[in-house]
């Protein structure tokens, strides 16, 4: 910290803090204090101070003469110390079950880029899914080390802390539960997958396979709900055989249960993985038994991840808009973070599917 000039009559004495009104600010290499940026602007050392903090009460002419000033002498604010009196971290949480799942990627770009947008920095959390990894990212906001959160985490996680986190200020974005009472933004996954299997069902498929993730996760559940109402509505009776729940999103995963399904004396004609991840790995898997795709199993994914359209051949899927997912979850905490007792509502952005080779 820069000492006081002997001569400065607005500095405090020896081993007193500075009072609000300096607190926050630097003068420039030279040392020129805030009492001589209001000097040279002809205004009191509270006007320096209110205009570089934002504050609108201030007249145009007045705040233009304190900008001229302090862009002539070089001024800078101290963000810490402006921090830590306004209460405000500028920091916001992207709290993410898997940070190696493309599919979060995009999503995080777009919070990102609304947050630098609104000067705000994000912290990237990887939780785990961990119930205390991500409790222990709330009590950040408990102690105002953050602004607010954003949390990606399975609807359980959210629902384990719900009750003592509804007064914090996070959204639920992607996977959520609107019981939770906190505002969100996601897809209709139900209707996203139905319209996956209608597809299939659409070029002649009949013997229709799943391969879901956990099920502890809502989008997994509401995925399966809707690959299960659309054959029903057909007059297919589901084969309990011909769906798989694997404990993970990766390729390996979907590349050993599409093995697994080919092992059926009569196996499906076509799978509906509910992640592009999971059907690139059924690519692999069917193409290391000797089955072509979609000549002998056609293939269905989820999400629309860039690599989805570079595989060979490339990916039928679901688009999910993963960047707009972020932006809008940004955009849903900064409202609730400009009005916190205002009712900020849920979201659900449109999905489309998008037919390629594969099916």
């Amino acid at each position: 910290m820069d000492q006081p000039s002997q001569h400065d009559p607005h500095a405090p004495p020896p081993g007193v803090a500075e009072p609000e009104s300096r607190a926050g600010l630097r003068g420039a290499p030279e040392g020129l204090s805030i009492a001589g940026v209001a000097e040279q602007a002809g205004v009191s050392v509270a006007t320096v101070s209110r205009v570089l903090n934002g504050h609108p009460n201030v007249r145009p002419a007045t705040r233009d003469r304190v900008l001229a000033a302090v862009a002539a002498s070089g001024y800078r604010v101290n963000e810490l110390a402006r921090n830590l009196r306004t209460a405000e971290s500028r920091l916001l949480l992207t709290m993410v079950p898997d940070v190696g799942n493309p599919f979060y990627a995009e999503v995080i770009r777009g919070i990102d880029s609304v947050a630098r947008q609104h000067g705000y920095f994000m912290l990237l959390c990887d939780t785990g899914a961990d119930p205390g990894r991500e409790r222990s990212y709330f009590d950040l906001l408990r102690r105002r080390r953050a602004d607010g959160a954003i949390c990606l985490d399975p609807a359980t996680v959210q629902q384990a802390l719900a009750e003592e986190s509804n007064a914090l200020p996070w959204v639920a974005c992607c996977e959520f539960d609107s019981s939770v009472g906190v505002p969100y933004v996601g897809i209709d996954n139900y209707r996203a997958a139905g319209d996956a299997v209608r597809h299939l069902l659409a070029r002649g498929h009949r013997r229709i396979a799943l391969i879901n993730s956990d099920d502890h996760y809502l989008y997994a559940q509401q995925r399966q709900r809707g690959y299960l109402d659309a054959l029903l509505d057909a007059g297919i009776t589901p084969d309990e055989r011909w769906r798989l729940n694997v404990n993970s999103l990766d390729y390996e995963a979907g590349a050993s249960a599409a093995a697994s399904l080919m092992t059926h004396a009569k196996p499906p004609s076509a799978v509906f993985a509910v992640s592009d991840t999971l059907a690139i790995g059924v690519i692999a898997g069917l193409r290391s038994v000797g089955k072509r795709v979609p000549d002998d199993v056609a293939v269905a994914g989820f999400d629309d991840i860039s690599l989805a359209a570079q595989i060979d051949p490339p990916l039928t899927t679901i688009a999910q808009p993963m960047r707009e997912l972020g932006e809008t979850a940004a955009r849903l905490l900064l409202q609730r973070l400009a009005n916190p007792t205002g009712d900020v509502p849920g979201v659900l952005l449109p999905h489309r599917l998008v037919v390629r080779k594969s099916a």
